[in-house]
């Protein structure tokens, strides 16, 4: 049996609603670096499929989007990966995040590369690349923001220059 090709152009995310990202995106503009390739987003499954294998993997984001119901998320607290030097905001409750991650990791069990970490998959929202004071500087002017997580999103890029687009959408439904 071989292993699926995984690529770096496509991702399965958490999008906060677009009328929320002016204060994110605010924050990405000044300290991410990447603020031109990702949307705001908590990354569930990366890297993942190319796109022709969209239409076998479907159907199973479907499957594993309707076993979980739909969440309130709150992004209040900032924190810090210091080995990469990013600051990001942590989804809350993140239990619930990681149950969202672990239903779509059981339909993929090979994409399992944002677990792999020490203490496993760490839900995350970054907003930037900075030095450790970073966080606490963001913290000190943050409003939290509040939202229903009510589906995920199949992201794409055509090639490494691209920024990635919602190729389709999946519907929380438990």
């Amino acid at each position: 049996m071989t292993s699926p090709r995984k690529i770096p152009h496509s991702a399965v995310v958490l999008i906060p609603p677009h009328e929320l990202w002016d204060p994110i995106q605010s924050i990405r503009q000044t300290h991410d670096a990447h603020v031109r390739r990702w949307m705001p987003h908590v990354t569930l499954l990366y890297p993942f499929h190319p796109a022709e294998k969209f239409a076998e993997a479907e159907p199973l984001l479907e499957e594993a989007c309707r076993g979980v119901a739909p969440f309130r998320v709150t992004l209040a607290r900032f924190n810090y990966f210091a080995g990469p030097k990013t600051a990001w905001i942590e989804p809350e409750p993140v239990e619930s995040v990681k149950a969202l991650q672990s239903a779509l990791q059981a339909r993929f069990p090979e994409f399992d590369d944002v677990a792999r970490f020490p203490g496993g998959f760490r839900p995350h929202l970054s907003v930037g690349q900075g030095p450790p004071d970073l966080p606490a500087k963001l913290q000190a002017m943050w409003t939290p923001i509040e939202f229903e997580a009510r589906e995920v999103a199949l992201i794409r890029r055509d090639g490494p220059e691209d920024p990635f687009r919602v190729h389709r959408v999946f519907t929380l439904q438990a």
